[in-house]
Order: C-alpha cells, then structure tokens, then sequence
C-alpha cells in the first residue's frame, strides 16, 4: 500500500482523471468530518453537564475548546505535510479524531473528556488548514467549485450531526449521549481510507514541496485583515454551534426541537456554502455579498434575542444565510495568495490566530450565562462581532496578494527549484 500511496500519478489521461477524482472523494470525505466533533455536542450539552458534573462555565470551556485546538493544532499542518504527504498527514488525523470521538464517549472525568475532544480535533484543525492548499495544488483551475464541494459537505456533516444527536441520545435512554458524541468515529475511519490510496501530486516526488515560513504573514496587513474576519465570522458559528440549542432550551423548546433547529440552520448553510465561492471568485461579487451576510446576521440574532419561540426556524435559517462568511473566507484565502504553499501559509496563520480570536466567544458566553443566569452577554458579543465583520470584511475584499507584501515572498522565490524543492 505504500508503493502505491507513493506512485507518480500515472501519465494516461484516464488514470490521471480517475487520481484527481479520488483525490476529490478524499477532501470531500474528509470535510464531511471537520464540524461533526463540534456540532454533536451543542444539542447534548446539558446532558454532558448533568453526566460529567460540570457547571456552566466548564460547559463554556467545552464549546470553546474545539475553537482553541483548531488554532493550535492547526499550526503543524504545513510542517508536518512538508515532512510527509498531505495525504498521510490527513489520514493520520482522521484516524487520531476517530479514536478522540471514542474516548470522550467513554470516560467519566471531565479531564480525560478534555483530552478526547483534543484528538477528536486533530482532524479538523489539519483538514482546516491543509484543504484550501490542496484545491489549490490539484485543481487551480476549479478553485470555486471545489471549494464550494467541500465546504457544502462540511456543512452536510454538520447538518446530520447536528440533527441526530439528540434523536440517537434519546433512543439509547439513559446515558445516549455518549453514544451520540462517539458515532461520528466511523466517518473518520471512512474518511481516512482514500487518503491512504491517493496518487502524488503531478510531477512532484514525496519533498517535492516544503512549508513557506509564516512569521513573517505577521508582517502583511491583509493577512492580519483575513485573520480577523475568519475569527469573527467562526466566533458567530461556534456560538451558534456551541450555545444556540441550549439558549431555545433555556427559552422553553423541547431539547429534540431545539436540535432540530439547530439542524435546520446546518441544512441551510450547504446550499450557500455551495454557491458562495463560485461567486466569491468575481471580485465585484464580494462587496455585495458581504453586505447581505451582515444584514442576515443582524436579522437573524434580533430576531432570536426579541422572539426566541416565534417562528424559531426563521432565524435560524437567516442565521444560516450569513454564516456563508465561512466559505467565503475560504475562497479568499484561495484569491489572496499566489502559489499553493504560500495559500498553505496564509490558510494556516489566518485560521490559527483566528481561531484564537474565535474561541473567546464560546467562553465568554458561558461565564456570563453562569454570572447573570441569561443571553444578553451573548447578543451583545455577536452583535459587536457583526461590526467587526463588516471592517474586516471590507478590507478583505480589496484585490490584492499577501506576496506582495511580504519580504522574499515574490513568485520566483516559493516556486520549486530545480531540485524540486522551493527556494526562500
């Protein structure tokens, strides 16, 4: 199997569309997984208070953990696919996510629960990271389209994991819950297979590429920019993810309603994540359409905080329509960046630090719940978000490269020198 893992991809032109299909099954599978791990605990989470014995600010350490070890973790994707193929990076953190999924569904102790979710986010963090680098390497001439591929499964994922979370939790009966958080392992392991029979890239040995260095994106204020907007716009997912299900409960729906709305909105986001990079790539689309999101976003929140169990499913649903800032982002990383390592750099730097910044909101939003006993602390973070989003978003939009703002970043010097190998 390794032989084959490490075959150039063959010449003939039906065994080179047949490796680029693969190659498209493997990232569209993978995405499939990236927000399962997340998704599943929101419409469960009193449960996992109540068998774990946590409070509610605990539980807020709970929704904002994922956010944290996205950033983290997600800094040794370039590294790592640098010093082994992309696509064993890949496999490797879908299999380590399958065996996290397991172990936060057996434990009893809140620590080990923690270290369950760390691994069970090893797979999204590097598929986070290393996707947009890979449509990028295999398909620059379809950059919206499989970005809008993989960002619809990625929503599919979540949408179903969303949606049966609650269901399956109430089928098992007494203690569902851990069945639920630890079904998701099988996906993963489904997931990691194609990885593991994907061709190499055209042309290109196993060090046929390295990691751009990243510090000095610290330097680039478009990367800063992205980083931002990425942040802010995962700061309202997660918080919508993390805590949208147990404020409808709080509001007096039922716990499988309330994940069925939180579903709801998962279903509405696969069509606009399947839409939005398509035309992201227009850049006179941008503008447009981040305007539309921050008017969802402002509807979709006021609408919850004013009249939570009047037509629930509404906001929910144009909540859904404003978190196309996500596949969005997604697309511009693509547009931002000249080469598929220098995307892998930006994809890594503005995802990490934003996924920082992102992780304060799940976390505040559970200590202020537990000091005040309500939302509002919630509503007006999301709302301060909004506005943020708007800046950034509109600096974001503007047509430029992160390689022309980064010393020895030009073309000539992230390209593959004649030992195959990039120079700078």
């Amino acid at each position: 199997m390794t032989r084959t893992a490490d075959a150039p991809l063959p010449q003939d032109a039906t065994d080179r569309r047949r490796g680029l299909a693969l190659v498209a099954v493997a990232i569209v599978l993978t995405a499939a997984n990236l927000r399962t791990a997340v998704s599943s605990v929101g419409p469960v989470l009193e449960e996992i208070e109540a068998g774990l014995g946590v409070s509610s600010a605990a539980a807020g350490v709970l929704t904002t953990m994922p956010v944290v070890c996205f950033a983290a973790i997600g800094f040794a994707g370039p590294p790592l696919a640098a010093r082994f193929r992309d696509a064993h990076v890949l496999a490797g953190a879908l299999l380590t996510m399958a065996a996290g999924l397991v172990l936060r569904a057996v434990v009893d102790s809140f620590a080990l629960f923690l270290v369950g979710t760390t691994l069970a986010m090893v797979g999204g963090a590097l598929g986070n990271v290393l996707l947009p680098g890979l449509v990028k390497r295999w398909f620059p001439a379809r950059t919206g389209l499989l970005v809008g591929a993989y960002s619809a499964s990625m929503a599919i994922g979540g949408a179903v994991a969303a949606v049966s979370t609650a269901p399956i939790a109430a089928a098992v009966g007494p203690g569902g819950w851990r069945w639920s958080l630890g079904i998701w392992a099988v996906l993963a392991l489904v997931a990691a297979l194609p990885w593991l029979v994907t061709p190499s890239r055209p042309g290109a040995s196993r060090g046929a590429h390295r990691a751009v260095r990243m510090a000095p994106l610290l330097r680039s204020p478009l990367a800063l920019t992205l980083a931002a907007f990425f942040g802010l716009q995962a700061m309202q997912a997660y918080v919508v993810m993390g805590w949208s299900a147990q404020y409808l409960r709080d509001s007096g729906l039922s716990a499988a309603t309330a994940g069925l709305l939180l579903g709801v909105n998962s279903v509405v986001v696969i069509p606009i994540n399947a839409v939005v990079p398509s035309l992201t790539v227009r850049q006179r689309w941008q503008r447009p359409l981040l305007l539309g999101f921050m008017a969802c976003y402002a509807v979709g929140w006021t609408g919850l905080w004013l009249a939570p169990r009047t037509v629930p499913w509404l906001w929910m649903s144009v909540l859904a329509v404003g978190m196309g800032t996500f596949s969005m982002v997604l697309a511009l990383l693509g547009m931002r960046a000249r080469t598929p390592e220098t995307v892998a750099a930006l994809s890594t730097v503005t995802q990490g630090w934003g996924y920082l910044l992102a992780g304060t909101g799940p976390l505040l939003v559970g200590v202020l719940r537990g000091a005040t006993g309500g939302y509002t602390g919630m509503f007006v973070l999301v709302g301060l978000a909004t506005v943020g989003l708007t800046v950034t978003g509109w600096l974001a939009t503007r047509d430029r490269f992160v390689d022309d703002e980064v010393p020895g970043w030009s073309p000539a010097a992230v390209s593959p020198g004649p030992a195959g190998s990039p120079r700078g």
